[in-house]
């Protein structure tokens, strides 16, 4: 009967360890508890009638040259992506309308982790971006997304652009003493914006409405060689006691 019960818990341990081994750690803001550290424009509020299973956040601006959601609060969000394999990072945007000089139009989303404590003496912070994708109010709701593969890379990865120098063109890069990995070891804000770097935008009327903001992290190959080592061990006093 002992032996039976043993068998029973190293079992459960065993499979609790496997499922921590396999299991990545999500946050997703989905506005049913507050804006969770999100922060936007004056006409904003959380909106019961509209996103992916409302509610949503909903903005609405006139005149202005582009949106940004910031986070600057939420750990999740922020601090050193290096602990992580890698990062999922991902939101539902609905454009209701993208109005310019009266037409319906798109624009870019990207997504911007910015570094204010290692800023170029001349900007605001250092940061690296991706473009997500483009919205109108003919493409309905939609989910965007981008997976940083490899946390620990210096070379900034396909499709990722950098910010805090300039090329003699004036295009927007990362200083040359920076990397990729450098600004993911310490993420101050985590923003979703129209901004694309490096482009300017005339006066546009937006409505825009996003949701489900997320960050899926993967715990690192180290952290996972660790726990099958423990199933391991567990596995081999299940064997012995039943020996």
């Amino acid at each position: 009967m002992k032996s039976s019960r043993f068998s029973r818990l190293a079992a459960a341990l065993v499979f609790t360890t496997l499922g921590a081994a396999a299991s990545a750690q999500t946050t997703v803001v989905d506005f049913s508890n507050g804006t969770q550290g999100w922060t936007t424009h004056v006409n904003s509020w959380i909106d019961d009638t509209v996103g992916n299973a409302a509610p949503a956040y909903r903005t609405q601006m006139i005149d202005t040259f582009g949106l940004t959601w910031s986070n600057t609060s939420n750990a999740a969000f922020l601090g050193a992506f290096q602990p992580h394999q890698s990062v999922t990072i991902g939101l539902d945007i609905q454009a209701l309308s993208i109005t310019y000089l009266g037409g319906e139009v798109s624009r870019d989303v990207v997504v911007e982790l910015r570094d204010y404590d290692n800023k170029p003496a001349d900007l605001p912070y250092t940061s690296v971006w991706f473009n997500l994708g483009t919205i109108s109010a003919d493409a309905g709701l939609q989910h965007l997304s981008v997976t940083i593969a490899d946390t620990s890379a210096t070379a900034l990865p396909a499709g990722w652009g950098g910010y805090g120098a300039e090329t003699a063109l004036g295009e927007p890069v990362l200083p040359a003493n920076r990397t990729f990995a450098d600004v993911l070891a310490g993420v101050d804000e985590f923003v979703f914006t129209t901004y694309v770097p490096g482009y300017f935008y005339g006066f546009t009327n937006y409505d825009v409405v996003v949701d489900n903001l997320s960050i899926t992290a993967v715990p690192e190959p180290s952290t996972l060689a660790l726990n099958l080592a423990g199933l391991m061990l567990l596995a081999g006093l299940v064997r012995r006691r039943r020996h």
